[in-house]
């Protein structure tokens, strides 16, 4: 199969749906695929996979630009401008299938019709939430696609009826995300204090200050932020308030990531909306112990024996994070990365592939929930 995959920050940002389309186009390359990825990063040595660069104006550019119809926010902004690279870099007839989360100028752009040939198929993958597939208002209106990808089982209810769809749900690289010994020194960071580490864009949803608030309660706990955005002078102003000298916030590379999971005691996740979260698996894949909002879609991606309450309440996340630092041991970290050894980015790429096949030739019409191993595991965990 011919298969493009756009987005604005491929090979640009190592965010959650850079890295499971980036991670997907790995595997499908490696099962003999035909892989192109755009994006407004650049060439990458020793990828599987093709790449071309699509230029776009940085999203932080947009940050301070008022929230109007169809441009909602700094990557709607930055989704407009990556769109006019795209047109004149993508040739319809050159794939079987397009690729995106992006909606909605990505998404128009690879429904454009064909002048000599059909136009390829389109998956959109739900990364970024199901509203442009759910809502029938404003520019929704307009979204279309021959397959949807729902990441969580939640979206699949909701869409499968309208759509050919599939639960297929992001993965994680086993060989980088695994128990392993702490260098604090590597992050600046103490050997003997409590570390919760929060990974995450500094946008509200994330709730990164009511992060900073509940550790503030912890005597002697340090709160590591790895992340950036909008909201990073609040945060920080924040933080000099509530946790002066027990406050990092680091922009770390994407190899170093695992090493950063591996300095932490705990791991803290905030937002109460999101439509995967790779962080999850990362967190558990390390062996760290999971505080977050209670939702089904969590407990679906982490099992029952983490420690989700409602995060609304800052006292019950302070009280999570000393149990779940208190409760840490070696049997709970094996068990861990075994939970996360499930959605292994082969595996995941897999169903894909699958997908893409099924799409091809009209099978894909049928909604289908085949992650079967995963449900089995969520029933006997809860």
């Amino acid at each position: 199969m011919r298969i493009l995959i756009a987005l604005p920050g491929l090979h640009k940002y190592n965010r959650g749906a850079e890295v499971a389309f980036i991670s997907v186009a790995r595997e499908l390359s490696r099962l003999g695929e035909k892989v192109t990825l755009m994006g407004s990063g650049i060439h990458r040595r020793d990828e599987p996979y093709r790449f071309v660069t699509c230029a776009s104006v940085p999203r932080e550019r947009f940050e301070r630009l008022p929230s109007v119809p169809i441009f909602r926010n700094e990557y709607a902004y930055e989704d407009f401008t990556f769109a006019f690279g795209l047109l004149r870099r993508y040739r319809p007839e050159d794939f079987d299938i397009t690729v995106t989360c992006n909606y909605p100028f990505t998404n128009w752009v690879l429904r454009r019709r064909a002048k000599h040939s059909d136009r390829p198929r389109h998956v959109f993958v739900t990364e970024n939430g199901d509203w442009a597939p759910q809502s029938t208002s404003a520019e929704y209106r307009f979204f279309s696609c021959d397959g949807l990808i729902c990441t969580n089982p939640d979206f699949f209810e909701r869409n499968k009826k309208r759509w050919p769809s599939r639960l297929i749900p992001n993965g994680i690289d086993l060989e980088r995300f695994r128990p392993g010994t702490p260098d604090r020194s590597q992050f600046g960071l103490q050997d003997g204090s409590l570390v919760v580490l929060m990974v995450s864009a500094l946008m509200p949803s994330k709730r990164v200050t009511d992060g900073i608030e509940a550790v503030s309660r912890i005597p002697g706990a340090h709160l590591v932020v790895a992340g950036d955005g909008p909201l990073r002078d609040e945060v920080d102003q924040l933080a000099r308030n509530l946790l002066d000298g027990r406050f990092s916030r680091l922009t770390v590379p994407s190899s170093e990531m695992p090493a950063l999971y591996r300095c932490a005691d705990v791991f803290l996740h905030l937002s109460k909306e999101e439509s995967f979260g790779n962080v999850f698996l990362e967190a558990l894949a390390c062996g760290l112990p999971v505080v977050a909002h209670d939702t089904s879609r969590v407990r679906w991606i982490v099992g029952s024996e983490e420690y989700l309450v409602d995060t609304s309440n800052l006292s019950a996340v302070s009280d999570a994070i000393s149990t779940a630092y208190d409760s840490r041991s070696i049997e709970r970290t094996s068990k861990r990365y075994a939970a996360a050894a499930r959605f292994s980015w082969d595996r995941v790429a897999s169903m894909y592939r699958d997908f893409f096949a099924d799409i091809l030739t009209g099978v894909g019409s049928r909604a289908k929930s085949d992650y079967s191993e995963l449900a089995s595991h969520t029933e006997s965990s809860q």
